[in-house]
């Protein structure tokens, strides 16, 4: 029996969405998180469609990307699409030739740091890119547009845990700018086209297949190298770590709840639009998930039981564009959908060292 469903909180003020035999368009699915989630979708929901669209750039080792590539082509209700969402006409070719129910736009530019000395890339696949597919959404109405945005709009924010009620108009990285405009342009699209519209702003997601540039990967292959890892703000930054699974838990269930179409006392449309955060709501300590991580590294076979650890550690300032704490605030997402991620740290941890160990294994053999 299938797991999807539609958490009955609140469920009055959403436009319920039945996703069985639907068609759901999946931008980004060799990525990390649409893989996962064009996953389950394909083992869960009945006669669904999933309408796979990446670019498989090289930003991070593409042979990941086509490995998971790889996983999803085995079903037999997915179709795979090479290509880039800035490209205007081909995603208008997508829409008009399979007529998505639901859009689920995961695909973007991501990573801080990576912004910082390749702006380009950004404008054209986070802004260019979301363009393409709101305005498509406009010509070729769906039930539900859902967007990745990120933790990354709060900015330098000092209150936490992080609201989606705070102001979150100073971000401090053109990655962030990019992801907060998304959350504009879609509130636009909304009120002037009554586009249902939800942006989902992820904390720190992890897991096994997971983003090579994001740092519990990147340590793992600096340490299999004997390489030093360095530790921001000496050590005092804190992340919501959030595990994939939880993330897709999340996005699965929203986009069974569209905002509702409703009109304002003046008669015109109030926009259909709403943005949620979905964490762990744990903040850990950089120090402490170091120590996780090389705990269950060792444990999987990873590393060797002698490895010195202290050896290969540097405690380094804060780099522009990084933020000392993530923390969210998830009520709104419990209350709406009755969902509150939960996966513990070293869960996670140790399953991804696990997939580390068998997958590379693999590959290297």
């Amino acid at each position: 029996m299938s797991r999807v469903f539609l958490g009955e909180v609140r469920v009055m003020l959403k436009d319920k969405i039945e996703l069985n035999n639907k068609t759901v368009l999946v931008t980004g699915n060799a990525g990390f998180i649409g893989f996962y989630l064009s996953k389950r979708l394909l083992e869960e929901v009945s006669n669904i469609k999933v309408i796979g669209l990446d670019s498989v750039n090289d930003y991070y080792d593409v042979s990941l990307k086509e490995y998971r590539l790889d996983i999803l082509s085995n079903y037999k209700n997915f179709t795979f699409i090479k290509g880039n969402i800035a490209n205007k006409e081909l995603i208008n070719q997508v829409f008009e030739k399979y007529k998505p129910n639901v859009v689920v736009n995961l695909a973007a530019q991501a990573g801080v740091r990576y912004s910082i000395d390749h702006p380009d890339v950004y404008i054209e696949s986070n802004l260019i890119g979301f363009y393409n597919i709101i305005e498509a959404c406009r010509y070729n109405p769906v039930e539900h547009l859902v967007y990745a945005s990120s933790s990354s709009v709060y900015g330098g924010n000092k209150k936490v845990p992080f609201s989606t009620d705070d102001k979150v108009d100073n971000p401090v990285s053109l990655y962030a700018a990019t992801k907060k405009s998304n959350e504009l342009l879609a509130h636009c699209y909304s009120k002037l086209y009554n586009i249902p519209s939800t942006g989902l702003r992820f904390f720190t997601v992890y897991g096994p297949a997971g983003r090579p540039d994001m740092a519990y990967f990147g340590f793992t292959n600096k340490l299999i190298n004997g390489e030093t890892i360095k530790i921001f703000n000496y050590g005092n930054c804190k992340r919501d770590f959030t595990y994939v699974d939880d993330i897709v838990e999340g996005i699965i269930r929203v986009m069974q709840g569209a905002p509702k179409k409703e009109n304002g006392e003046d008669g015109l449309p109030l926009p259909p639009y709403a943005v949620y955060n979905i964490g762990n709501s744990n903040p850990e300590n950089l120090l402490d998930f170091v120590s996780i991580l090389q705990e269950e590294l060792v444990k999987a076979g990873v590393l060797p039981n002698d490895y010195d650890f202290e050896k290969h550690k540097e405690l380094v300032p804060m780099q522009a564009g990084d933020v000392p704490i993530t923390y969210a605030d998830t009520s709104a997402l419990e209350e709406d959908y009755g969902f509150k991620p939960s996966t513990n740290l070293r869960d996670g941890l140790r399953k991804f060292a696990e997939w580390y160990k068998e997958f590379y294994k693999e590959k290297n053999n």
